[in-house]
């Protein structure tokens, strides 16, 4: 296999405290070794080995690829109406998503594969090497189905989110729908998810729906994730850490009792700023969480309704801005965090023996991501390996 010597980094983020100095384990003066799709070696620069291509970093920062653990990439069509009004002064709901799934059933596969790829190459410019993403614009057996096997060819983090909202077929009996998306649609989409999710919020599913959909999910191989607690305080925090979810993603309104619960489990807190970002709502308290010993995880929530960003790095800068994190926890936040959210250990670090996933920023410090929002700082990617951007 062929080895690539990046040196000459001027700081290195490696998420490894065995590696370097405090949390993010930086390495100054630093050169990593690619073989194949696999990192090889970390160190200094002076006592890197000879590879057979190498690539002068000329003093930039580097960083793990950023992890994106929560996106709603499958689809068609915007809402750029809907935004347009919401920021002249109408608040965000949930029945906005309608407008998406008329688009999405409306549209050709071809049509939502080369919608996906074009976000896919969008985020990928800004360092995102990984990302999940989810169904759940079709709201039918075959809709969801087809979105999911879309999305399986591109990444191996596909959730299942039938239960996005009630189908608008179905706006006359909830029940039959849960028992639709627990039943006959999971048996269809289960093959090509890893993952299953429920908005558990007013005007979605309520605990008890979103216990029977997360429970028939797991029944079937897949493992839970939860938008929880996003428009108001609700069971969704609670009922995804008793559930043993990955991830609670949005943790917007939070109970001390639902700190706690997240503190004291393995469910990360995903926190998604995009979207209050783009709907003027309460920013989550991020602080909050981790001075509790909560595992917290930045994400963009990708989406046409309520956060139309593919931007790790602009997530970074609010959630320092906004959300109080300091520069370092947003981006071990924003690669490490969004790993565990995965629960994969070979993505978020630059170690030996991880991915070879790896941005190259046009900065002397990782720190620039936040100080200088809206710049373009990601001058080259590493993805498995090859130069991605």
């Amino acid at each position: 296999m062929t080895t690539t010597l990046i040196k000459n980094i001027g700081s290195l983020v490696t998420n490894d405290p065995a590696l370097g100095e405090g949390p993010l384990g930086l390495v100054q003066d630093a050169a990593v070794v690619l073989e194949g799709d696999r990192i090889e070696w970390v160190g200094p620069t002076a006592k890197a080995p000879s590879a057979d291509e190498s690539y002068d970093a000329e003093g930039r920062a580097a960083i793990p690829g950023f992890v994106d653990s929560h996106s709603h990439l499958v689809f068609a069509g915007d809402r750029t109406q809907e935004f347009n009004a919401r920021m002249s002064g109408r608040s965000y709901s949930a029945g906005g998503i309608r407008t998406t799934v008329a688009a999405t059933r409306a549209a050709t596969d071809a049509e939502l594969e080369a919608n996906l790829l074009r976000h896919l190459h969008e985020a990928r410019r800004q360092g995102t090497t990984t990302f999940e993403t989810k169904s759940g614009y079709g709201l039918t057996v075959a809709d969801e189905a087809r979105a999911l096997r879309i999305a399986a060819a591109h990444t191996d983090e596909v959730t299942y989110l039938g239960a996005h909202i009630v189908s608008p077929d179905y706006a006359d009996d909830p029940a039959g729908y849960v028992a639709l998306v627990t039943g006959e649609m999971l048996d269809a989409c289960a093959p090509y998810a890893r993952w299953v999710d429920v908005f558990c919020e007013k005007g979605a599913f309520d605990g008890d729906q979103a216990r029977a959909i997360l429970t028939a999910g797991k029944a079937k191989g897949l493992i839970p994730r939860i938008h929880a607690n996003q428009l108001s305080h609700g069971p969704g925090v609670q009922l995804g850490v008793e559930l043993g979810a990955a991830s609670a993603d949005h943790c917007t309104h939070l109970t001390d009792a639902d700190v706690d619960a997240l503190a004291n489990s393995e469910t990360v807190a995903t926190l998604l700023p995009g979207a209050e970002f783009s709907t003027r709502a309460q920013w989550p308290d991020a602080r909050r969480l981790l001075d509790a010993g909560a595992t917290v995880a930045l994400s963009t929530d990708c989406n046409p309704g309520s956060s139309y960003t593919s931007s790790m790095p602009f997530c970074i800068a609010l959630a320092v801005r906004d959300m109080g994190m300091t520069p370092d926890e947003a981006v071990w936040s924003a690669t490490a965090g969004g790993a565990r959210a995965l629960r994969r250990t070979d993505i978020g670090t630059v170690t030996p023996g991880a991915r070879a996933d790896l941005a190259l920023l046009d900065a002397p410090s990782h720190v620039h991501l936040a100080y200088r929002p809206g710049v373009p700082l990601v001058s080259a990617v590493w993805q498995r390996g090859e130069r991605a951007a």
